[in-house]
This record gives C-alpha cells, structure tokens and sequence, in this order.
C-alpha cells in the first residue's frame, strides 16, 4: 500500500465537516478552520500538504487521552490543549482512518455547537 493520498482525505473531512448543521468555512491565519455559529471546531490546516503532510486540529473532551496515545497525535498548541484541543499530523507514516476522524470531528463539533442546536440535531 503506498502513502496516503493528503488531498482526498482532506477533501473528505472537509466535506464531512461541512455537512453537518450550520457548519461554514472561513479562513483565518490561512488555514480553513470550521465552525458553528462563529465558534471553531476543526481547523484544517492544508498548507502544509506540499511538505507532505495534513494537520488537522479539534476539540476531544470525550477520547482527547485516548487520542494522545497515537503517535500522530499532540496536544494542541496556543494553550489550546488544556481545554482538550488536539493536534493531528497526517504524513505517509500514518494509516488513514477516515471513520475515527470524522467521529472525532462530530466529537469536537457536538462540544462547541450550541444546545438548541443539538437538539435538532438529534431529534
């Protein structure tokens, strides 16, 4: 199997981000950072894919120690990471898994968006 294709699993989680409710794009610092109702949840920092490698960073309250087991995987950085923020570095030496991130991107998403969003959301 040869490295993992950057630009599709950015596509991808971009595009899962985007789906869910109320989630718009903006880009501040050049980096695409996703949110709901003016607060971040994801940002997708794909600048870096010319040196080969994907940095994703979102919110975990839920499996953020889990996730830092991972040798891919750091606490976030501008102090972000005492309020469970996580740093993902995506390069040819990890084995994508398109499901767990995309679980995390919820993850992170269901902590920032607003209660009466949820609700809809979950019906």
């Amino acid at each position: 199997m040869g490295p993992p294709d950057l630009e599709s699993i950015r596509d991808s989680l971009k595009a899962y981000a985007l789906s869910l409710p109320l989630a718009e794009e903006a880009f501040p610092w050049g980096e695409s950072a996703f949110k709901v109702k003016k607060k971040s949840f994801v940002f997708l920092n794909a600048q870096a894919l010319a040196d080969g490698v994907l940095i994703l960073t979102l919110k975990l309250p839920i499996s953020g120690e889990m996730a830092l087991t991972l040798p891919y995987v750091t606490r976030a950085g501008y102090n972000l990471g005492r309020s469970g923020w996580v740093t993902l570095r995506i390069d040819a030496s990890v084995t994508p898994d398109l499901d767990l991130w995309k679980g995390w991107i919820e993850q992170s998403y269901r902590a920032v968006a607003p209660k009466s969003i949820l609700k809809q959301v979950d019906g």
